[in-house]
């Protein structure tokens, strides 16, 4: 492994004249852009009906996202708006925050160097980190990036302090944490650790000789809008929300320097969709390291490391979709942003869903469907009439409950709206915001039927199926299934 070149104690930042090139110069010119223009096709008019609904119903100011199909972007779509107090709407360059979403960029940046024969992941870090404390010196990037190295997350007053120190580098970040104690001994626990990020791009900097930030725009981010959080100019960059407590308000921007890895970096959603697209198509690492990245980590007993429906490869969440096609993906919180970047390998399809302020979400469900109308529908779908001028019965769980719904066909497309009753009123109790305690049904053709659409809620997009004509199924989590009945 050769060595590295020494690596500057700061890196040069880019003049925002520089930026603003980076992201007009970054932008595809194929994309259906529906942010300033009304979408010609079907599909861009769809997906973005479904992202108006969205905002329409979970009371975030402002979203944007975007699928790459087939070696291109192929929509780009804009709801609600970037800065509320002066009535300016997200547009196709908005940039917003991707918090976690920042770690399958960090992973890349480290496969990258793997696949240079610069970085051994299963090597323990200390041989190339010797200021290390003994104990973190012995995990490796493999561990960090699955989450069962034992390092800890963010503790205490950790978010209260953090914000508002300058880190020059990943190394510096390092020492606000490093004499902490590992959570469990390297191997054995799976443990969701943000730190274990700021480490790992440490690694990357020893092993590269760049700041990590030059690193991931020169060798994995090159010519996308995708930087460091705070970077983006104010005339692209979304104002950051709280939703949580009353109306939307601002918050004040943060200095993420602390986990640029874990959660620091921005962009637009077309920079985000292109990412992922680089990376199905293989150009960023060779098609034998991205398959690598999706495998499950192992435990030390053999096991494969796995949270709620995924498993944890290098950095990727890797699972099934409702139809069972497997997918990639990572999904981000913070303050001011909810993010996911969700793949399809081997499908050629990636979509990148960004917001200005965090919200109780079903985020994977909902970028899914945002991409569904870009994608091969199943073949399994049931046809249904749209129930125009009928009544609905519903039931979730045990609870039977009348709808008062209203049903019209919009150039051809079957749309419902109706206020929620009382059980689903108390589903989604722990919603930020719900304008009007309203949910929304979108049909995903506009062939004047209902066979599938999206319900719009204030956790997100849900998958409504026709079982028979006159009655519709959408599961919300794995125990509670939604019927609607005529």
């Amino acid at each position: 492994m050769p060595a590295p070149s020494p690596l500057p104690h700061a890196r040069t930042r880019l003049s925002a004249a520089c930026i603003l090139a980076l992201l007009a110069t970054a932008l595809p010119t194929m994309a259906a852009d529906t942010c300033s223009t009304a979408p010609a096709d079907a599909a861009s008019t769809t997906s973005q009906r479904l992202l108006q609904a969205l905002v329409e119903t979970n009371g975030v100011p402002g979203m944007g996202a975007a699928v790459w199909r087939d070696g291109r972007v192929a929509w780009t779509g804009c709801a609600g708006l970037r800065d509320v107090e002066a009535r300016a709407p997200v547009q196709r360059d908005t940039v917003f925050r991707l918090a976690s979403v920042s770690k399958v960029i960090a992973t890349t940046a480290a496969a990258k160097l793997i696949e240079d024969g610069r970085l051994d992941i299963d090597a323990a870090v200390g041989a190339t980190l010797p200021w290390l404390t003994p104990a973190w010196s012995q995990v490796t990037v493999r561990q960090l990036a699955a989450h069962i190295s034992g390092a800890p997350h963010y503790a205490g007053n950790d978010l209260q302090t953090l914000g508002k120190v300058r880190y020059p580098t990943a190394r510096d970040a390092v020492g606000y944490f490093s004499d902490r104690a590992l959570l469990s001994t390297p191997g054995t626990k799976y443990s969701y650790s943000s730190w274990g990020y700021t480490l790992i791009g440490a690694m990357i900097e020893a092993r590269s000789g760049q700041h990590f930030l030059d690193y991931v725009r020169q060798h994995v981010t090159d010519g996308l809008a995708i930087l460091a959080d705070g970077d983006a100019p104010s005339a692209q960059a979304s104002i950051l929300y709280d939703i949580e407590h009353g109306p939307a308000r601002r918050v004040p921007p943060t200095d993420m320097s602390y986990t640029w890895p874990g959660g620091g970096l921005a962009g637009t959603p077309e920079a985000l969709a292109t990412f992922g697209g680089r990376l199905l198509d293989h150009r960023i690492v060779g098609a034998a390291r991205w398959e690598a990245m999706l495998q499950p980590t192992l435990l030390a007993d053999g096991t494969p490391v796995h949270e709620r429906d995924y498993d944890v490869g290098f950095g990727w969440r890797v699972g099934r979709d409702a139809d069972g096609n497997r997918i990639a993906h990572h999904a981000g919180t913070t303050t001011g942003a909810r993010s996911v970047l969700l793949l399809w390998p081997g499908q050629d399809t990636a979509v990148g869903v960004l917001s200005n302020a965090m919200w109780v979400s079903a985020i994977e469900p909902t970028a899914e469907l945002l991409a569904a109308p870009f994608r091969t529908p199943p073949a399994s779908l049931t046809a249904a009439a749209c129930p125009t001028g009928a009544r609905l019965a519903g039931a979730l769980k045990d609870e039977r409950f009348e709808l008062d719904a209203t049903f019209r066909l919009e150039h051809g497309r079957c749309m419902g709206e109706f206020v929620a009753p009382e059980p689903l009123r108390d589903f989604f109790s722990s919603a930020y915001a719900w304008p009007e305690h309203r949910l929304r049904i979108v049909a995903l053709a506009d062939d004047g039927t209902l066979s599938r659409a999206a319900l719009a809620t204030p956790y997100g997009l849900y998958d409504l199926r026709a079982v028979r004509d006159g009655e519709w199924t959408v599961s919300l989590n794995a125990t509670s299934t939604l019927t609607l009945t005529r």
